[in-house]
């Protein structure tokens, strides 16, 4: 989606909104890293104040896949930190998407890599790899499916059934 914004492929696929196959998350993400827009293959994890295993993932190669983590909202503590962005920056992630907290934030606004959280915290979840992998998740409003295309920009953030192009 190289220049295209998520308001431009909102404009342009209308009948894909109107059905559900298009669909917005609510506004409630903070932007992070150097990387303002990005896409890619969604991958999906569901955790609760534990990191163990979305640092599991971003060890794997990312081949420009962007990794959804349901962090349950909380903010009581950050499931991701700048030693695991880096990772997944060398990795090839396109993004990582957090619903929850991140902490190291100047290390993670240094990496080229796509970041969206709910807000900063300087307390780490534990590491114990308590989870769910690749299950469909509920955030921000939106049903998001392991293997659906996200699109991120400053505008905000779609996920889409199909890979878009306008």
């Amino acid at each position: 989606m190289a220049f295209v914004t998520t308001a431009e492929v909102c404009d342009a696929n209308q009948d894909l909104i109107r059905s559900g196959q298009l669909r917005a998350l609510q506004p409630s993400f903070q932007i992070y890293g150097r990387r303002q827009i990005f896409s890619g293959p969604v991958v999906t994890v569901k955790v609760f104040e534990d990191n163990g295993l979305i640092r599991q993932f971003l060890e794997e190669k990312g081949n420009g896949r962007v990794l959804v983590v349901d962090g349950g909202g909380s903010l009581r503590c950050a499931i991701l930190g700048g030693n695991p962005v880096v990772q997944a920056q060398n990795n090839g992630w396109a993004g990582i998407i957090v619903n929850g907290c991140i902490r190291d934030v100047d290390e993670i606004n240094g990496c080229d890599i796509g970041v969206r959280a709910l807000a900063s915290h300087p307390i780490k979840a534990s590491k114990k790899g308590l989870g769910e992998q690749r299950v469909p998740l509920n955030i921000a409003g939106t049903r998001i499916c392991d293997g659906e295309w996200l699109y991120a920009d400053t505008d905000g953030i779609l996920v889409s059934h199909i890979e878009l192009s306008v």
